[in-house]
This record gives structure tokens, sequence and C-alpha cells, in this order.
């Protein structure tokens, strides 16, 4: 038996500790059993879980590319160091190549890895600067190629027989996905969903090879560059791809991150080639000319967004997208605002002067704050819908460390909506149109009801029951208004039926200990004889609560019958001296016969 003690160090050299080790009767020279050893010990975590972890704890996590490129920096000169593969000095640089030769050591393929994750990082950094800077991307493009340079460096090295399979597998991976990516920004789109099919198929197969723990990683990477495949999908002919990316952006749910954020991006892009079809919005019978770029982009995915949301699974998804879209819609509006300068408003007014209306950028800026207006509303009553529904059926507890929902949390999503109807009303160039003044005017009438009534209820809660009584009538008030005006508006207008604000009101009220006047006649009767008329009694609370009268009063009621037998003194009855036993005989014979048993 021989006894071998192996010193092995972290990746970065930040620590190191021993290792050792029995070998008995072994044929193979001792460096190989040596280097198996180390590859097997140190090689248990994959290219892409290292990848993965260092992004997310160094950055990218929060989207911070440059973060990143400083760690892959720090890193590769800590490798550097403790591998003694240094690049000449100060004074003078001297190239060096990994070679299969000095491959006893796996840091020094982590080396090649930094070195290609350092230039990614940089191009990523310098993509999100090319949205204000374009002449970035030129420099983008030569950090990508670097990356992938590198790439193949490490791809090379791995198809040595000291790696294993999957690792070779790992590094094929890595270079068909950043291959991918400047391919992708070539746009060069065939060759780019070549490589990301390649990417996806291999880590699909090392997701099926392995255990469930080891398969979500890969798993979420085919996830991330699936979106990008069905994009090249898309722009090399296949229609149906736009509308596997809206699925995609609707499965992705609330998460955020660099999937939501390609998602954004790629369907933003696509957006962008069919804006250039589009030149006119038609909006409460006017159309309007749409030259503003960014306006035609938002338009077009409308009715996407609001088809997504309709769709969404969960509140927190509903509640992301609703961000999104008016996020989208205040872009827009910025966009129309840089145009309606005061010269130029002022000159298009003079000329439209005689006709009376606003002019056609101004009509289009009313537009679009019509839709931010209204996707706001819809946005506030989806949030008031869940705080109803969790207000009804008590699903949280104050043990849960949340706070119960209560009616004051509605009443201001509703005070937010009146406010937003206050502004859809001053619109300019919609002063003069009757139905859609009378439409927000209803609605309006419809969300004071909601608000009305929940004010109520919070006043019941503090059993200030006479407040909350005249709230419910009033609640009762505008339903009826909004019923008897609302005709034609009736599907646009969403209230509550009176006979359920009326069972509200007399649930919560009856309950009243206020001093509230009782109408005359019935301070003295009890009530049971005052069923079908409500009023305030406190003394229904009291403990001399007069529920009958009691003892109850006499009243006349029928006598027991009497019965007489009537046909006793006319009724013959028959004799009876057969019947009747015979007296006994007298005397001393009568005696000895007694005595003796004789009878006659």
């Amino acid at each position: 038996m021989i006894d071998i003690k192996l010193q092995v160090s972290s990746g970065d050299g930040s620590f190191s500790h021993f290792l050792q080790l029995w070998v008995f009767d072994f044929e193979e020279p001792l460096g190989a059993l040596h280097q198996s050893l180390l590859w097997e010990y140190l090689l248990n975590g994959t290219f892409l879980q290292i990848v993965k972890e260092s992004q997310q704890q160094h950055g990218l996590r929060h989207g911070d590319f440059q973060r990143y490129r400083g760690y892959c920096s720090r890193r590769l000169r800590r490798l550097r160091k403790t591998l003694n593969f240094k690049m000449g000095n100060r004074h003078k640089f001297t190239g060096k190549k990994v070679t299969e030769e000095i491959l006893s050591d796996n840091r020094y393929l982590l080396l090649i890895l930094m070195d290609a994750e350092r230039a990614w990082s940089y191009a990523m950094q310098l993509k999100q600067e090319a949205n204000t800077e374009p002449r970035k991307r030129f420099h983008l493009l030569s950090r990508l190629r670097k990356a992938v340079k590198h790439a193949e460096e490490l791809e090379r090295l791995c198809e040595s027989n000291r790696v294993d399979a999957k690792t070779k597998l790992e590094a094929q991976a890595y270079m068909a996905y950043l291959t991918g990516m400047l391919r992708f920004e070539h746009q060069e789109w065939k060759a780019a969903m070549e490589a990301f099919n390649k990417c996806k198929t291999i880590y699909e197969k090392l997701a099926n090879a392995f255990t469930e723990e080891q398969a979500v990683l890969y798993n979420q990477r085919v996830e991330e560059i699936s979106p990008n495949i069905r994009y090249c999908a898309y722009n090399i002919g296949d229609q149906s791809a736009m509308n596997e990316l809206m699925q995609m952006r609707l499965r992705s749910g609330g998460t955020e991150g660099l999937l939501a954020e390609k998602l954004e991006a790629l369907i933003t892009q696509t957006r962008a080639k069919q804006a250039a079809t589009m030149s006119e919005v038609e909006w409460r019978g006017r159309t309007v000319p749409v030259k503003i770029d960014k306006v035609r982009i938002f338009l077009l995915g409308l009715a996407d967004n609001e088809a997504a949301i309709v769709q969404a699974e969960n509140e927190e998804t509903r509640e992301r997208l609703f961000e999104s879209l008016l996020s989208e819609c205040r872009d827009a509006i910025q966009a129309v605002r840089e145009d309606l300068k005061p010269d130029q408003k002022q000159r298009e007014h003079s000329l439209e002067s005689d006709s009376g209306k606003v002019s056609n950028i101004q009509y289009l800026h009313s537009y679009l704050t019509y839709i931010k207006l209204s996707t706001a509303i819809k946005r506030n009553e989806s949030m008031a819908k869940s705080l109803q529904k969790a207000l009804l059926q008590q699903q949280r507890s104050e043990e849960d460390g949340k706070r119960t929902p209560r009616p004051q949390d509605l009443i201001r999503l509703y005070d937010i909506i009146l406010q937003n109807l206050v502004e859809l009303t001053q619109l300019p160039g919609l002063e003069e149109d009757k139905n859609f003044q009378k439409e927000i005017g209803l609605k309006t009438l419809v969300y004071k009801a909601y608000r009305c009534f929940f004010i109520a209820q919070s006043y019941v809660l503090v059993k200030k029951w006479s407040e909350a009584l005249v709230l419910y009538e009033r609640v009762l008030k505008y339903a009826g208004e909004v019923q008897s005006g609302a005709g034609a508006f009736t599907n646009s207008l969403k209230v509550g039926t009176q006979s359920s604000i009326t069972s509200g009101i007399f649930s919560f009220c009856h309950l009243s200990a206020v001093n509230f006047s009782v109408p005359d006649g019935l301070v003295s009767c009890p009530l049971s004889e005052r069923f079908e008329t409500f009023c305030l009694d406190p003394s229904l609370v009291s403990k001399q609560v007069s529920l009958v009268h009691f003892p109850p009063g006499f009243q006349p009621i029928p006598c027991k019958p009497l019965f007489f037998d009537l046909a006793l003194n006319h009724v013959a009855f028959p004799p009876l001296e057969d019947k009747v036993e015979q007296k006994a005989k007298s005397g001393l014979t009568g005696y000895i016969k007694g005595i003796f048993g004789f009878k006659s």
C-alpha cells in the first residue's frame, strides 16, 4: 500500500486542503492516476454551473455587466498568479497559450473560460450603452468575436483524452451558444438559428442524462435561448413565431432578469419591422396620421398586450404586464410631447381654428392619454377585485404576519379611479363628444357607488351605524341613477344590484345601538308586532328588550263541552230474577245441611 497526499486548491486559489489516498496494487503510472483523481475531484462542477453561479453572485442578477466583467478580470489575475502563468511582466508582454501538454491542472480550462466570459460580459455592457451611442456597436461585435475565439480554444482543449465526455459536451454547447450570439448580432438568422439549435440539443441531452438537480441548470439555459430561436425563425419567414414569443412572455410570469428582458427586446424588434406599414390610426370617428416610430410600435403591440393581460394566469403576472404596458404608453406620450412645442402647437391651432378641431398631433396625444388612463383604471379595478375576494373569503389571518385586508384598502383605489375619470373628461378634442362624456359620467357614478359602499362598511367596523346607513342609502341612489341612465352603455358599466346592497344595509344596520328616533305608535309595540317596519330601536340591544308581551293578556276561548245522559229514564231493563242468587233457608235443617255440605 502506498500513502499519497494530494494538495487540492480551489479554482481561484482562495483555499486549499489535502486529500489523502491509499492505493493498492495499481498497474498504471502514478502521474496518470494523480491526474485522473484530480479531474474527478475538481470537475464535479460543470462549465455551465461555474458560469451561472459566478453571474448570479457578481452582478448579473441585476443586469450589471460591468460588475461581472470586473469580477472576471480579478479572477483571471488570481488564476494566473496561482498557476504561475503570467503574460510577461510590467515592462514587456509575453503571450502564452494553454496547450494540451500543460493540461494536468483543470484550472487552465477555467482560465480560458473566464477569458471568454470577460469578453462576453464586455460585449453585453456595450450593447446596453449602444442604445444611446450607436458607434459602440462596432466594439460590441469585436468583443463577441473575441469571446467566440476563446470558446473555440476551450472546445479544442476539451478534445483531449484527459477530459471526460460530459465536459466535452459542455464545451461544445458553450461554443455553440456564443457563436449563436455573434451571428444573432450580425443578423445572420439562419446561422444563428443553427448554432442555437445545436446548443439546445446538447443541453437537452445532458438534462435527460443526469439527476433532476443537475437538469435544472440545463433546462434554464434551454428556456433562455428558445426566444432567440423563435425570433430567428420569424426573420427567416415563420409567421407563427411571433405568437410563440407572446406565449413565452406569458409563461415567464412575474420573473425578471435576462429572460424577461430578452423577450421584451425581441418582441419590440419584431414590432419595429411591422411599424413601417402603419401610417394612421382611427379613434372615435377621426383618423389621424402617426409619424413617430415609437408610437407606431406601441400601437401595434397594444392589442397583444391587452390580450396577454386577459390570459394572465395569476395576479402577479397580470400586475407585471399592466406595469409594462403603462411604461410603454408613457414613453409613447413623451415622444408625442416633444413634437407639441408651443410655436408648432399655436401654428396648427390657427390652421384648424375654422373647423373647431384640435390638431392631429394633439388629438393623438389625447388618444394615448386615454389609453394610459384607461389602463390605469383597469389595473386598479383588478387590484380592487383581488382585495374584495380576500375581504369576503378572509383567506389571510393576522397570524401570517400580513395585515388582513380591510374596506379602507379599497377606498384609496376607488379614489384614484375617480381621479382618472375626471382627467378623461378633460382631454382636448373630446369636450363636444356627448356620448363619451355621458359614458364617463355613468362610470363615475358606478365607482362612486362602490366607494360609498366600502366607506359604509368601514363605518360598520367601528359601529358608527347612523353614518353607515346614510352612505348605504347614497349607494342605492347612485345605483338607481346608473340603471335608469345606462341605456346603450349597460355592457360597459359594472354595478351591484340593489338587492345585494339592500341586504347589506339590513344585515349591518339592524344591530345599531345609537339614539335613533322610533316612529310614534311603535314605542310600546314589541318586536313581534312590527316585523314589516324597520327602525333603529336602541332597546333591541339592551337587557330589557321587548320581543313579545309578557305575561300575555287574557283572551276568551270556547268552554269545554258538557255531556248529559238523557236516555237513562226511558229505557226498560229486562227481568234479572233468574240471574239473581236465591236467599238461603233458615232453621236447624238448613244449618245441619250446611255443616255437612249438602245444599238444595
